[in-house]
């Protein structure tokens, strides 16, 4: 792939979304983006990239929202149901020189408009802590046992950050050479792996070894961090729903509060049920009180 020439802005948020027979990605990236609008000061600009499907789904609501909606070419998970595989192209596709990249079931609560600086300290700067949902470090590996069995860096793709240069330009490529050639790593190069198909954050660790563990993550920084509701992080079983295991709101002032806790923290809802149309019209209303 050829990067443009130019970049349209300096800093922004970017997301993939590819809908699949079971989840709408683009409402997910929709809700994101304006949570972004409505949580950020400095940094604002969000673009998401697209399949031709996906794209078909595009409505006049999103197009005021989204500032790019970018082509994905040849598609590389298009007979995949779970579209992990254009996830490399991100260094290609993204409209800014420095980007925050995201999974597009995260919702942003406040500001982290003073992380940028401190993750220009490197080219790329991946999430190594996550949190659960009262907003302390985990420590639960119960999702990490191929991390562990094969020594690979903890980190986790859900909130990462790009700038443009050669190294950040290698990582991608080191993750394009993961997801392409899968079987050999996977029966060469790993222990005790049983995936089908690559995770990005497994795509991304191994990327992150053959570039260099300290080229890509900065453990002097308490960020990029986010809360993860996966279930065994927070204290639940590996499988548990947790929108039915513990009570959550989002108020018209758009305070998310999980249990007793209001969420400070990019929001890592996992489970896409959570994002509602109530959960939707509330930043709908937020973002156009804002831009009246």
């Amino acid at each position: 792939m050829r990067r443009p020439d130019s970049f349209k802005e300096q800093k922004g948020f970017f997301t993939f979304a590819q809908n699949n027979d079971t989840t709408d990605y683009l409402n997910l990236a929709y809700g994101q983006a304006l949570s972004i609008k409505c949580s950020q000061r400095d940094v604002t600009s969000f673009a998401v990239a697209v399949d031709e499907a996906t794209k078909a789904c595009v409505t006049d609501a999103h197009r005021e929202v989204f500032d790019y909606i970018i082509d994905i070419p040849e598609d590389a998970a298009a007979a995949d149901a779970w579209k992990m595989k254009n996830e490399w192209k991100a260094w290609w596709l993204t409209p800014f020189k420095e980007t925050m990249k995201l999974e597009s079931d995260i919702l942003f609560t406040d500001s982290v408009d003073h992380w940028w600086t401190g993750m220009q300290q490197t080219e790329v700067c991946l999430t190594t802590t996550i949190r659960n949902y009262e907003g302390s470090p985990s420590s639960c590996r119960a999702y990490r046992n191929l991390f562990d069995d094969n020594l690979l860096p903890d980190v986790y793709n859900g909130v990462m950050y790009f700038r443009y240069g050669k190294e950040s330009m290698n990582f991608f490529v080191y993750a394009k050479y993961v997801f392409e050639n899968w079987e050999v790593v996977k029966n060469n190069l790993l222990r005790n792996c049983h995936d089908d198909e690559p995770t990005t954050d497994v795509a991304y660790a191994i990327a992150a070894v053959m570039l260099g563990e300290d080229r890509c993550t900065n453990p002097t920084l308490s960020y990029p961090t986010f809360t993860h509701m996966k279930g065994a992080i927070n204290g639940w079983g590996t499988n548990t729903d947790w929108t039915k295991t513990v009570y959550s709101q989002i108020d018209d002032d758009l305070h998310l509060t999980v249990g007793f806790t209001r969420q400070q923290y990019p929001f890592h809802y996992h489970s896409k049920k959570f994002l509602t149309p109530e959960i939707i019209r509330r930043y709908e209303d937020a973002y156009h009180r804002a831009h009246q």
